[in-house]
């Protein structure tokens, strides 16, 4: 353990005090050393409690898998053992790790690590880095496909006596064993029990986030719809709007243009390019006054002429 390193801080401490109560009776010297001593151990213990109980598993979600069975040597399966296991990983509070694996038949195991014993592990194994990089690692390998229980029968049985969880993030990365207890009876039924409660609640928990997410997909789709039609009618309105521009522009064209003159209304082309009925002269009536002289002279004899 990490507190071992102040045990050669308070053995310094001890030897100080003697050599510093030379003037002292023994025995005040020894109550004050110890005084020293049970102060330096109070403070290493409170410190490793604050450092977990800060960076425990506040935080750590259920782990459910199923491990690779794996016999040690000189084991081989018997009749009667089940060749599947189901593996549980939870956190009953906030400094402790416990891990089941039941057969839900006859093998079922169980232990339990505290932040301060995984800690240790960590050390022992070789793996750097912040508690929190460590806790990562462990959860990213006890879920992989990988994890292995290794099984060990007793000898002249078929009674599994012995068995540990090997877990590896992936090939070359350092390997996790954690050696489990076996129960019986009593104690096996109420593991298997709490593990099928655990899965229940875990499958509750994850139906209750779809809900939650078919939900917030739905309020997505008809924001995205009512923002869809807000456009259109916005669209629709633009065009309009344009339309209408476009209208009062070309009338202004039409009023702002130079009149047409007579001439170019008379002009040859034009005439030409009109009806030709309706070229044609209407015949005016003549007044009667003006018919008998038109038509004629008056007719009398020569004869009566040249009487006259």
């Amino acid at each position: 353990m990490k507190v071992m390193s102040s045990k050669n801080h308070i053995t310094r401490l001890l030897f100080c005090s003697v050599s510093f109560f030379d003037t002292r009776s023994i025995a005040e010297a020894c109550l004050d050393t110890e005084k020293i001593i049970i102060k330096s151990l109070f403070l290493s213990v409170s410190n490793y409690s604050q450092k977990y109980k800060m960076e425990g598993f506040q935080e750590f979600e259920p782990i459910f898998n199923e491990p690779r069975i794996e016999w040690a040597k000189n084991s081989n399966p018997g009749s009667g053992l089940m060749d599947q296991f189901f593996m549980h990983v939870f956190a009953p509070d906030g400094n402790h790790l416990k891990i089941r694996v039941t057969d839900y038949h006859s093998n079922t195991f169980e232990t339990i690590k505290s932040a301060m014993q995984l800690d240790d592990m960590r050390d022992c194994i070789g793996i750097g880095g912040s508690w929190n990089e460590f806790v990562e690692y462990l959860v990213a390998s006890l879920k992989a496909e990988e994890v292995k229980l290794v099984l060990e029968k007793l000898s002249n049985s078929d009674d599994v006596a012995y068995a540990k969880l090997v877990a590896q993030k992936s090939k070359g990365m350092p390997i996790i064993s954690i050696s489990l207890t076996k129960l019986l009876d009593d104690a096996a039924r109420d593991c298997m029990a709490n593990i099928s409660f655990g899965l229940f609640k875990a499958f509750k928990c994850m139906k209750n986030l779809v809900v939650q997410e078919k939900e917030h997909s739905l309020q997505l789709t008809k924001i995205i719809s009512a923002e869809k039609e807000r456009s259109e009618n916005i669209q629709r309105q633009l065009g309009k709007r344009q339309k209408l521009e476009k209208m009062n522009s070309s009338d202004k064209l039409d009023v702002s243009g130079p009149p047409a003159s007579n001439g170019a209304q008379n002009s040859p082309d034009k005439l030409a390019g009109r009806d030709p009925a309706s070229t044609k002269v209407t015949n005016r009536v003549v007044p009667a006054f003006r018919r008998a002289k038109v038509r004629g002279a008056l007719l009398q004899d020569i004869e009566d002429d040249k009487d006259n």
